[in-house]
This record gives C-alpha cells, sequence and structure tokens, in this order.
C-alpha cells in the first residue's frame, strides 16, 4: 500500500473490511442511537464525521437525522493538507454557513497552529487531533492506520507513543483527543496488556491538565472500559465520535455502549466553548 496512503482511502475501505486495529467487543445488545438518545440527558453528537464524494452533507445530515444524531464535521487541516492556510478554513467555515451542523477541524502535524490565525480557528466550533502519524526514531512519520507501521520492540513503541500522546494533547491546542489508545494492527491484540493504567493515566492526566476532551470512538471501539472509568473518575469530559468517511456517519454504538455502561450524564460530556474561550484564544 503507498506509504503515504490519506485516512480518507484507507478508512473508506476500512469499515467495510474490518478496519485495522478495531477493538473485538460483542455487538448483540448495542443499542440504535434512535432509540438511545431518549436514555440520556445530552444530545447525542457525532463530532468526528466527515463528508467527500458522492456521499453528501445533504446524505449524512439525512442519515444522522434518523438515528436521532447531531452531526460536527471535520475537515482534514494542517500546513501540509489542502486546507492549509486562513483563506482556505474560511471557505470551509463559509461552505457550511447556513447547515445545521457543528463546524470542526481534524487538525493534522504539531505545527498546524502556524498555518492558521487564531482568530479564524476560533469561529470553528471545535478542533480535533489524534496521535496517529507517529514520529518514528530516524523522524520518519508513521501512519499509524496503515501496514506500514512494524513493531519490533513493543515495549519500546508503547513508551515513546504514550509520550507522544501526551506531547499531542499537551502543545496542541484541541478541543477534543480523537483515536485515544489506537493501537496499530500488529499489536492490537493485545490491548490489554500494552495499555497498562500507568500508560492510561498518563493521557489522562495530560487531558484534565489542559482540559482537552477524550472521543469515545465507534469505529475502533476505543478507549476501553478501564481507561474510560479512570477517566471519569479523573473529571474528563467526552465525546463521540464514528470517524465515519461514509455511511457510517452517525452511528454511534460502541460510544452509546460505553456512556450506558459508565452512566454518563451532561455533565460528563463536551460542548463546544465560546468563541473567547476556545483552546487556541486560551492556550497560545
Amino acid at each position: 500500500m503507498n506509504r503515504h496512503v490519506s485516512r480518507r482511502a484507507f478508512l473508506g475501505g476500512a469499515v467495510a473490511a474490518g478496519a485495522m486495529g478495531i477493538r473485538t467487543i460483542h455487538a448483540k445488545g448495542i443499542p440504535s442511537a434512535g432509540w438511545a438518545a431518549e436514555q440520556f440527558d445530552f444530545p447525542l453528537i457525532d463530532f468526528h464525521a466527515h463528508v467527500e464524494g458522492d456521499f453528501s452533507l445533504l446524505i449524512a445530515f439525512d442519515q444522522a437525522k434518523a438515528l436521532g444524531v447531531k452531526l460536527g464535521l471535520a475537515e482534514h487541516g494542517g500546513c501540509r493538507e489542502k486546507m492549509n492556510d486562513d483563506a482556505a478554513l474560511k471557505r470551509y467555515i463559509q461552505s457550511l454557513a447556513s447547515a445545521p451542523v457543528y463546524k470542526g477541524m481534524q487538525a493534522e502535524g504539531l505545527d498546524w497552529m502556524s498555518c492558521f490565525s487564531k482568530e479564524t480557528v476560533a469561529q470553528l466550533d471545535f478542533v480535533l487531533s489524534d496521535a496517529l502519524t507517529f514520529p518514528e526514531k530516524d523522524g520518519r512519520l508513521v501512519h499509524l492506520w496503515t501496514p506500514e507501521a512494524r513493531i519490533t520492540d513493543k515495549q519500546d513503541f508503547m513508551e515513546r507513543y504514550v509520550d507522544f500522546n501526551v506531547r499531542v494533547i499537551t502543545e496542541e491546542p484541541i478541543d477534543i483527543f480523537a483515536n485515544p489508545t489506537f493501537l496499530p494492527e500488529a499489536i492490537a491484540k493485545e490491548y490489554d496488556a500494552l495499555w497498562t493504567e500507568k500508560r492510561m493515566q498518563r493521557v489522562i492526566e495530560a487531558a484534565v491538565k489542559n482540559g482537552v476532551a477524550i472521543e469515545i470512538n465507534s469505529l475502533y471501539n476505543i478507549p476501553s472500559a478501564k481507561f474510560l472509568r479512570l477517566a471519569k473518575q479523573a473529571g474528563v469530559k467526552f465525546s463521540f465520535g464514528s470517524n465515519a468517511h461514509n455511511n457510517g456517519v452517525g452511528k454511534l454504538g460502541y460510544s452509546i455502549q460505553m456512556a450506558k455502561e459508565l452512566g454518563l450524564a451532561r455533565e460528563n460530556m463536551f460542548m463546544p466553548a465560546p468563541r473567547d474561550q476556545k483552546p487556541i484564544m486560551r492556550r497560545t
């Protein structure tokens, strides 16, 4: 596979085939979003949705509405992305001006803040980022969601990976940390052994310290219930995300299941801050 394959191209095919790194859970008993919306005192919002190609905004909106879910669209943005300056970001925001959706960006790279003005980023409802574009020891950026992620020393990788998770949360002025605790396919089956409580706590502590919400991701079925319980105890806020680029938009089965198990309520959930209180304004 092309080592520079985009998230769009890879995830578009991975959903149908069983995306790499997905934690297996028993699907039986996972409620549909439409039914589950009545079980909570907060709205169901998919803050990690993408629309592109033939899967238009109108189709995505109608599908999410039928599921009882509101949409948060996250366009990829950063210095090496198509959306890489204020002009492009403003065009994106304007394109959604009349759409009843939350307007967001999936930030790419630790330097994305240098590509945009604070004032323009603050016009977004939210910014999310993750640790899936991982810097190797030799300086290469490895896409952990693709087969190029080859792990030779699991413990060494995990120590460096946890450090990078903390770095993303600490250095990037983001609202949501997405795809939390994701592991490459080569070691995904060892999730429970590799994500020790100590490692979980480091990520959780960084999120609490920096006021960053943790995503409950319904594509990869992460983080684990153990991680989420620890995060709730620490006072972390949560968001739901399908991480879908196609007809998976709005499908939040794992997010809903975890919310029920943990007894999440409105006070536990992320909602966009006022413009002058956005992370980009508070932390830079």
